[in-house]
């Protein structure tokens, strides 16, 4: 989902969130010479995290080059980059959270394919791998380089708690289920569930959708799935939505109940998993999501992750991201040098560095050394993992038509999960009637 137009959070969240705050620039004093050239940078970022990634940009690539890079974090990026590139005045690069964003500024021959600016696409295709980098390729030409992704089939938990009482972690769906039973009998309440954000309530729904049909219809469904090669209608979708159903209606699993978890705040939801005894146990969302944890709470010793676990194929550990793709605007020396280090190993690496940032790379040649504690390391190995087998794939309401992807599909969820296991059809076929002819 478009968490970036809506979703204001404290600094770790970084990339995911840009609502309500004014654009920030990082300066470097460098800058003050007339005689060095500039790269401008624009992204969707939280200031802080903005900052994080100047002090690597400034460590690793200003010092000592011709030319001074600054990022720009701006709480209207969507708007913002529309505005700047129709009026003539893109910036260099733009860090897009949307992949069909990029393939608009292709199609409208705006953007400058990686191959015009004399990059070497196929090494790139080896450290993105070809899933990541075909998320920016138009009529044979990559327009978008995958410079961060987050992860979104983490289940979190209560570490200590988990542990005393004896619960093992779960590798399949089964296993799964089989905990949430196990904790209902020893008197607990399995999940904590939020699905409330403002004019974008229903997101979190979304992914647990896309986690669940990416394991059960396997990634070339998924991909037809976005694509609407298949109807939203498809009995594959119908599977995937029975069984998120299997967890949500469950009598007892839900803290609160389905019906009312469009009304609890997302980020508010696992706030109870850190009570004594735990109001509720497992939590399903993103990397980012600790920002909300209680600030005493340490990770590895009060919470830690698993990841989603696999369903129908036990051997096919799947992994949903978010992320970012870098487009380029100007065929310039200095800009072709930025993007060029920017998506190197060493800024890769050194990005995930800082406790301010939540960023993790795509580059599969990034070692979990690279990050600045366990839970960043830990989503990076799942999700390098699954960008090599070819098992990653995009949020796929980020891939569909707006009209869908953020909003009905949004609404219909909440539609689903307060009108019950028997509203499932009618909610589908709703969505399908909703995609747009063209």
């Amino acid at each position: 989902m478009r968490v970036a137009r809506w979703i204001v959070v404290p600094v770790a969240l970084g990339v995911m969130a840009t609502a309500c705050r004014s654009g920030t620039s990082n300066k470097n004093p460098n800058q003050a010479s007339k005689n060095i050239g500039r790269v401008s940078v624009l992204s969707a970022m939280e200031p802080a995290e903005a900052q994080a990634l100047q002090s690597t940009i400034d460590a690793d690539i200003n010092k000592g080059a011709h030319y001074v890079a600054t990022v720009e974090a701006n709480a209207d990026f969507e708007e913002q980059v529309k505005i700047r590139v129709q009026g003539g005045n893109p910036p260099d690069v733009a860090m897009y959270p949307q992949p069909g964003s990029v393939i608009e500024q292709a199609k409208g021959g705006k953007a400058i394919a990686l191959e015009d600016l004399g990059l070497d696409v196929a090494q790139m295709t080896k450290d993105f791998g070809p899933y990541l980098m075909g998320l920016g390729e138009y009529k044979g030409k990559h327009y978008g380089i995958p410079t961060n992704v987050n992860l979104k089939s983490m289940i979190w938990y209560p570490k200590d708690d988990f542990d005393k009482a004896g619960y093992q972690i779960p590798t399949t769906w089964d296993q799964l289920l089989a905990l949430s039973t196990q904790i209902q009998n020893d008197g607990g309440t399995p999940w904590c569930v939020g699905f409330e954000s403002g004019g974008a309530t229903g997101w979190p729904a979304t992914d647990w959708m896309e986690d669940i049909m990416l394991r059960t219809a396997g990634p070339a469904t998924y991909d037809k799935w976005v694509k609407h090669e298949i109807p939203f209608n498809d009995p594959t979708v119908a599977h995937a939505g029975q069984l998120f159903g299997d967890v949500m209606f469950h009598s007892g699993w839900v803290l609160g109940g389905a019906a009312q978890t469009p009304s609890i705040a997302f980020g508010d939801a696992p706030l109870p998993m850190f009570k004594e005894p735990p109001g509720c146990w497992l939590h399903r969302q993103a990397n980012f999501i600790n920002a909300f944890f209680p600030s005493s709470a340490k990770a590895g010793v009060d919470y830690d992750f698993f990841p989603f676990p696999t369903i129908d194929d036990p051997n096919q550990q799947a992994a949903l991201i978010g992320g970012e793709l870098s487009v380029v605007f100007r065929n310039a020396p200095e800009v072709k040098d930025f993007v060029e280090k920017f998506s190197g190993t060493q800024v890769q690496c050194d990005q995930g560095k800082s406790e301010a940032t939540s960023r993790i790379s795509p580059n599969v040649n990034v070692a979990q050394d690279c990050y600045a504690n366990s839970i960043l390391a830990g989503a990076s190995q799942v999700t390098s993992a699954a960008i090599k087998s070819g098992n990653a794939r995009f949020d796929a309401s980020d891939a569909m038509p707006s009209a869908v992807g953020s909003g009905s599909f949004w609404t219909g969820m909440v539609k689903y999960l307060q009108g019950g296991p028997s509203s499932l059809d009618g909610v589908l076929s709703d969505i399908e009637k909703s995609w747009p002819a063209s």
